[in-house]
């Protein structure tokens, strides 16, 4: 997949499409993450014995806002698709309610820093990953405050940061990018340059 973007249009010119795009993807990943919610609590346990460890699981949560930057390649279709899919999860229920949004509204930022890092010209495998890694540090941190800050010392607090970070890049970076050939191979992004990358 070619890592530059057409410059016959300018990057922050948004299309119909493409708003109804991250809507979707947005929609889709909140029922994932819905599904998602429901398989993190009966595994969660199994981290017992070193809970800052279950950062390792947190990537999926991060994958909207890589599939939809490396798509849509508009400043704001991170966020967008992200506090989508956060306020899709929260309606359908799960453990942290209203925080969800916070996070989602975190993850989408630390994609888009990535992205706007290369003036969105870059939309390969190494971009994704950086977006992932920043997606999860960010929210990580953030969730220091929200959750753990009472509770975990501080070489606890850097173990789930530094594995929320490794979920980051392979799930959200490489998996994103991964599903996004995906989804090209199918002929489902023929409207979006990755798509046109594909065929090309």
């Amino acid at each position: 997949m070619s890592t530059t973007l057409n410059r016959s249009r300018a990057p922050h010119h948004w299309r119909t499409v493409d708003l109804l795009t991250a809507a979707v993807l947005g929609v889709a990943f909140g029922v994932v993450f819905w599904g998602w919610d429901v398989l993190y609590a009966a595994v969660e346990p199994a981290f017992a014995a070193l809970p800052p460890l279950k950062g390792l699981l947190g990537g999926v949560w991060l994958l909207p806002a890589v599939v939809a930057a490396l798509v849509i390649r508009r400043p704001g279709a991170a966020l967008l698709a992200e506090m989508v899919a956060a306020t899709v999860e929260a309606l359908l229920g799960n453990y942290w309610g209203i925080t969800t949004l916070v996070s989602g509204a975190v993850q989408g930022v630390g994609v888009e820093l990535a992205f706007a890092l290369f003036a969105w010209r870059r939309f390969g495998p190494a971009v994704a990953v950086l977006g992932g890694v920043l997606a999860a540090v960010l929210e990580g941190i953030v969730e220091q405050f929200l959750y753990y800050g009472d509770t975990w010392t501080m070489p606890y607090r850097l173990v789930y940061i530094g594995s929320f970070a490794v979920s980051g890049a392979v799930v959200a970076g490489l998996g994103g990018w991964a599903l996004t050939r995906a989804l090209a191979r199918t002929g489902a992004l023929s409207a979006f340059p990755a798509g046109r990358e594909h065929r090309g």
